[in-house]
């Protein structure tokens, strides 16, 4: 698997990159923060309690404005686990599943145990965020497939018959290895989300987003990215449920206006597949990135992961300040994401020089340690 080389990149490049990183993460964490409040409701509930616009701005969540739900938490972790691997690389220990399963468990961790223990730098920093460690409902699947330290595998996956959009609402970090290959980035989502999503339906949807993310990251449009997506999924056993999806949505632009209707439609029973139907169409009939966003969470469906899905591409797509600032100034955890975000761009761009064979930094080691 290959990576970007450091000295390839300029600095407007690296700045754009910075931008599209900081968007990805900071736009699916609003979308996340956006849709929490109503995931529960139907469409009738959800304009009962907000009107018949629906939901047009942050609502309280957990106690508050802005708040985000385990989706944020494991897309964190993703990044974490991605920056992890490429560290140990310089050991020879190149297995990046097992660096992403390790931070998957950390994650599982946050959920168990009332916070951090500080006695752990091995863990690194992110699990040192007093933040993370609060139970935002996750699904059953996430913590059965990290409940334990067994990595599930596409030969053996945890979840078979997991159909759901957690594993797919992790996987945008995926995407940002701009420097990879589509084929690896897709094959690395697939391995990852089958350590939760058994079924082909709930891993090849993860891999679908993250190749679409990828091709947004490199300056595509959304629908290249997902033509892309379908014409790199078409190789896989058991894709047609997948690709039709995404071919629905593609094929939804052109059926008059928008509205939660056709939202819904799309997202079906929300399985990840028809989560990301939603969320793609979405991307591509949103005038900017608050209307796509109020457009994903209400449809009376899986809001938050609609929304979550929505704001990284729209995120990836116009880079981060394109994201509306009112709600960003009430993002639960945004110092964090932003801290995260920025040490994954400095990775991806200068990685050798920070741990490579002719000299190592010491804090970054500390940040993120070679140890699992």
């Amino acid at each position: 698997m290959g990576a970007t080389a450091g000295n390839v990149w300029g600095r407007a490049e690296q700045q754009d990159f910075r931008s599209r990183v900081r968007g990805t993460l900071l736009g699916a964490a609003v979308g996340d923060a956006l849709g929490a409040p109503v995931d529960p409701l139907g469409l009738a509930a959800l304009r009962e309690a907000h009107g018949a616009e629906g939901l047009v701005d942050l609502a309280p969540a957990y106690g508050r404005r802005g708040t985000v739900t385990h989706l944020t938490q494991l897309t964190l972790f993703t990044v974490d686990g991605l920056i992890r691997a490429q560290v140990r690389r310089d050991t020879g220990a190149w297995h990046p599943p097992t660096d992403l399963h390790r931070a998957y468990l950390r994650w599982a961790a946050t959920q168990r145990d009332w916070g951090p223990d500080l006695r752990r730098p091995e863990d690194g920093w992110l699990a040192h965020e007093e933040w993370l460690y609060a139970r935002r409902d996750p699904a059953r699947s996430l913590l059965i497939g990290f409940g334990d330290d067994r990595m599930g595998t596409l030969d053996a996956p945890k979840g078979p018959a997991e159909q759901g959009p957690e594993a797919t609402a992790r996987s945008a970090p995926f995407g940002l290895l701009v420097g990879w290959e589509p084929q690896l980035v897709a094959q690395l989502a697939v391995e990852c989300a089958a350590q939760t999503h058994g079924h082909p339906v709930g891993h090849l949807t993860a891999g679908a987003y993250a190749v679409t993310v990828h091709a947004l990251a490199r300056g595509g449009s959304v629908d290249g990215a997902v033509r892309q997506a379908i014409a790199l999924l078409t190789a896989r056993p058991g894709h047609e449920p997948v690709t039709e999806s995404l071919k629905r949505a593609l094929g939804a632009v052109r059926q008059g206006l928008p509205g939660p209707e056709r939202v819904a439609e799309l997202a079906g029973e929300g399985t990840a597949r028809e989560v990301l139907a939603a969320a793609v169409y979405c991307a591509l009939v949103a005038e900017d990135v608050r209307h796509g966003l109020r457009l994903a969470v209400n449809h009376g469906g899986r809001s938050a992961v609609t929304g979550a899905l929505t704001g990284g591409l729209l995120g990836v797509l116009h880079g981060e300040t394109a994201l509306p600032p009112a709600w960003l100034a009430e993002l639960e955890g945004r110092p964090t994401l932003l801290e995260l975000a920025d040490d994954f761009a400095m990775e991806m761009t200068q990685g050798p020089a920070l741990h490579g064979p002719s000299g190592a930094s010491p804090a970054w080691l500390t940040r993120y340690p070679r140890e699992a």
